[in-house]
């Protein structure tokens, strides 16, 4: 009976929750990649530079802090539009739906995703992050109409009980 009671409570915690699957960064890791582009960017090497640059918004778009994940988006987004391989740019594309879907954005999210799948149909990794962030959508839905359908039964039946005393 316990372990029923259980699962139920971590079934709710995981649907209101989101219990996706995606890593979190920490502010160590975050501060380690800092530290990493101000070095390769001492040196001349475009490339360690683009790495670590790379490595520094991985960490970012995966912080549980929401200035980190908005800063991860604006790096992306402004390095998406110098991206010429088309591997760079599924993985830019695919960061920068990681991020919208961490601040709440998940039609933003599912666009992103869906460019990313343009180019590599069958990576894994984005079709799970698009699954996702569908579920997340409908979760969400499900709720809004959940919240409608109370706010409606409230007014009804306050209406209900106004008009029961008038009479």
């Amino acid at each position: 009976m316990e372990a029923k009671i259980n699962q139920f409570f971590e079934s709710v915690t995981n649907f209101f929750g989101g219990g996706d699957l995606i890593p979190w960064s920490t502010p160590d890791v975050i501060l380690g990649c800092e530290r990493e582009v101000a070095e390769a960017s001492k040196e001349e090497s475009d490339d360690r530079t683009n790495e670590s640059i790379m490595r520094l918004s991985w960490a970012l778009v995966h912080s549980r802090q929401p200035e980190d994940v908005q800063r991860g988006i604006a790096m992306l987004e402004t390095s998406l539009t110098n991206t010429n391989s088309p591997l760079q740019k599924r993985e830019k594309l695919y960061l920068l739906a990681v991020g919208y879907y961490r601040s709440g954005d998940y039609s933003r999210s599912r666009q992103l995703l869906d460019q990313c799948l343009e180019i590599a149909p069958d990576w894994r990794q984005a079709l799970s992050l698009k699954k996702t962030v569908e579920d997340r959508i409908t979760k969400d839905g499900v709720i809004g109409i959940g919240i409608t359908a109370t706010a409606v039964g409230l007014i009804a039946g306050g209406i209900a009980a106004a008009l029961a005393r008038k009479n």
